[in-house]
């Protein structure tokens, strides 16, 4: 009776061991409040990076390497120079709690929508689900599992997909009626080809923790943020952060340093309820 018992704690413990000592990724997606639109020069001065290492695309899905470098907040558009979102200080978290390395895969373009019925969206590119549209060299879902397929060749072995994040919704404000449909197809979408791309059907299941928009944002739908929060009641896997009370550039679009700061921590807060 006393070897079984050994043989079972054995078996749990390896089990434990093995689970603890996957690599984590983190896929992040969105428009600008997720590219990061706050100047470097106002990152807190306490944040710092040792362990976090990305691969950034900005829509073109044709550059998407796979390959990752360490991280430091950067933005593809070069006429606004260096800057950050919510997110750096979600990786700096994360940094602090795991003390190990873990990989991004970041796609974001400031400015776009998911319903191609959105005209002003950038470059004329959309994160819609459609099958149709996705094949097209438009489609930012296609860039962005583009560049996920081309990272999982560089991922070492043991690695594991903890969530994506995601902040969007301000380019879809002219379908905000659309959006519950839209971004539950997005959903679907990513998970889907995760599946298919790494032959793991929980990701099928894949948590997506996504933020709200300012009260005082002028293109922050209350719509939009009213769907998110349907598809969390929903979705178990899906959840949302508030960020109704947040503070802004003077644009009235994008967070300020202490506004990004403090989403990025509840982002974290609400990761830590999941992981």
């Amino acid at each position: 009776m006393k070897r079984k018992l050994f043989a079972v704690f054995f078996l749990l413990t390896g089990i434990m061991c093995r689970a603890g000592s996957e690599v984590p990724v983190i896929i992040t997606a969105g428009q600008s409040n997720a590219d990061g639109r706050v100047p470097i020069a106002e990152l807190p001065s306490y944040i710092h990076y040792d362990y976090c290492r990305w691969s950034y695309g900005s829509g073109d899905f044709l550059k998407a390497t796979g390959k990752f470098t360490e991280f430091w907040p950067t933005v593809g558009r070069t006429d606004i120079g260096p800057r950050w979102g919510f997110d750096a200080v979600v990786y700096y978290n994360l940094e602090q709690r795991w003390k190990r390395p873990f990989y991004v895969i970041k796609q974001t373009m400031g400015g776009t929508a998911i319903d191609t019925a959105c005209t002003r969206s950038t470059h004329g590119m959309f994160w819609s689900a459609d099958p149709e549209f996705v094949k097209s060299d438009k489609s930012l879902l296609r860039s962005l599992t583009r560049q996920i397929d081309a990272c999982l060749e560089n991922l070492p072995e043991d690695y594991d997909i903890k969530f994506m994040l995601w902040h969007q919704g301000e380019g879809d404000m002219s379908q905000a009626d659309r959006y519950y449909d839209n971004m539950k197809a997005v959903t679907a979408y990513i998970r889907q080809h995760l599946v298919e791309a790494t032959g793991r059907s929980k990701y099928a299941t894949l948590p997506i923790v996504c933020g709200t928009f300012a009260k005082n944002s002028r293109q922050g739908s209350p719509k939009v943020a009213d769907a998110l929060r349907r598809l969390a009641e929903e979705d178990e896997n899906f959840h949302v952060v508030e960020a109704g009370d947040l503070s802004l550039q003077s644009d009235r679009i994008h967070f300020d340093a202490l506004g990004a700061e403090t989403l990025g921590k509840r982002f974290f807060e609400k990761i830590m309820e999941i992981i």
